[in-house]
């Protein structure tokens, strides 16, 4: 009876036991989970304890989206390392025959056949002759000679070819040639940026055999593009008697050079010309920005501020107003246009550093080409000491941050708009395409770079109490 008792007891024990454990363990887990969900209070405490009275919340890091203050010299260089890589990897300086694709070594067998080598990019465009401005510009500042030598073997090499061709006039037409482009050119877009750049680098002493390249290339944008009955250069695409803003950089720079090459006014004076007579009838004075197209018999002419013309146009205002004598009647003028219009673009900078696609239209996308064009001619305006550093300082050193972002490890250049045309509705420039192969971004990534070089060597940049501030004391580096 006792043992049976015993057996029975033990084992109402155990079950006993059992059922205890496991009641408390399904309580040590449930608060496990309550902890994780439900933090206890004291620990909500801690986390919400930063208060006014505790903490100079002024000094709480940002969630800046790119990076913020002042970018070092080596960092910049470093980025313009990457664009010539590349560039200089899927550029190559050679010329083949079209049937066999062979290199021609011996350019005085060239014929009607003979077709520059294949690469990323042509070697002979508009945007190019902005690359190879920013690869001389690059190489100036940085002191680094393979900048340089990109442009002047290229330049060197089409000369040669341009010599050839010369001599087979007789034997092959010209549209025949791959550089018809030089021998007769039928648009601003064959001369202007390509001369300007042909003639930086005569000016420097660089370069064989250009000048009569410069010649035919100046011979054309003074006598045979058309012009409005004023001498305003026009085009008659998309429509009769169409201003086109990109055409002030098609022009200015080249007339600009010329006259600086050569000394002769008129030069000045047609450059002076263009200048004033677009901007009477495309720069808004209010918003400070110059509408895309002009159209002679349209009325009224709707106005959308196209990112890269206006790029366009304040590049080749301040290039013209480096070269341009001072005492010259039209210099206080073009300085007047130079400071309203970055005064009016500066308006239109996003957070994040770069500019819309339309400036004045936030749900257009944010533009690279653009952004680099307005970082070197703000920059470069600051090194000349038409704008103030403390002012627009800043703005430049957001916008490079913001371009270097766009610098991938290859080397190549995103977010840059391809090639466009005109338009009187907002759709067409919020829809445009961006590429890496995109031309347009290159040559001003390069000059950017090196003007924001010289921008941080001629005037002091750091955080004063959060924000980045520039002033008139040079670096000491």
């Amino acid at each position: 009876m006792y043992m049976n008792w015993n057996f029975n007891s033990s084992r109402a024990f155990r079950k006993v036991t059992g059922i205890y454990i496991l009641l408390k363990t399904r309580v040590l887990i449930t608060a496990f989970f309550i902890l994780i969900i439900y933090p206890p209070a004291c620990s909500q405490i801690k986390k919400s304890a930063i208060t006014d009275s505790n903490t100079p919340l002024h000094t709480l890091q940002p969630d800046y989206p790119v990076p913020y203050g002042v970018m070092q010299t080596a960092h910049i260089k470093a980025v313009l390392d990457k664009v010539y890589d590349y560039l200089n990897e899927v550029t190559p300086v050679k010329i083949i025959d079209r049937p066999s694709g062979k290199e021609i070594t011996d350019i005085a067998m060239l014929d009607e056949k003979s077709v520059f080598a294949g690469g990323d990019f042509r070697l002979i465009s508009y945007e190019w002759g902005v690359t190879y401005a920013g690869m001389l510009q690059a190489g100036e500042v940085t002191g680094d000679s393979r900048f340089t030598a990109y442009t002047t073997d290229r330049l060197d090499f089409i000369a040669r070819i341009v010599e050839i061709y010369r001599q087979k006039i007789d034997a092959i037409p010209v549209r025949q040639t791959p550089v018809r482009s030089i021998l007769d050119p039928h648009a601003l877009d064959d001369a202007g940026a390509m001369c300007a750049a042909m003639i930086k680098t005569h000016r420097m002493g660089l370069g064989n055999n250009l000048r009569t390249i410069i010649d035919n290339y100046i011979d054309y944008i003074c006598h045979k593009e058309f012009r409005l009955n004023d001498g305003t250069l026009a085009r008659n695409r998309p429509l009769p008697n169409t201003i086109w803003l990109d055409d002030l950089f098609m022009s200015v720079p080249a007339l600009a050079q010329m006259g600086k090459l050569t000394g002769e006014q008129k030069y000045f004076d047609d450059a002076v010309k263009q200048v004033l007579q677009f901007s009477q009838r495309m720069f808004n004075r209010d918003k400070g920005l110059f509408m895309h197209g002009w159209v002679q018999d349209m009325e009224p002419h709707p106005q959308f501020y196209w990112a890269r013309a206006n790029g366009w146009a304040v590049m080749a205002t301040i290039e013209l107003l480096e070269v341009l004598p001072e005492d010259h009647p039209g210099y206080t003028e073009i300085l007047k246009i130079v400071k309203r219009h970055i005064q009016g673009l500066t308006a239109f900078q996003s957070g994040q550093g770069c500019w819309h696609q339309l400036l004045d239209r936030n749900d257009s996308f944010l533009e690279t080409s653009a952004t680099a064009i307005f970082t070197y001619s703000i920059a470069r305006a600051i090194n000349r000491g038409y704008v103030d550093a403390k002012a627009f300082g800043p703005a430049v050193m957001l916008a490079w941050n913001a371009v270097s972002e766009k610098v991938n490890e290859k080397g190549q250049v995103e977010g840059t708009c391809v090639g466009t045309g005109m338009a009187f509705d907002p759709a067409f420039y919020h829809y445009r395409p961006v590429n890496v192969f995109a031309a347009h971004g290159y040559g001003p990534v390069l000059l950017a770079g090196a003007e924001v070089i010289m921008l941080l060597r001629n005037h002091a940049a750091e955080i004063n109490d959060s924000a980045l501030m520039f002033n008139d004391q040079k670096q000491h580096k």
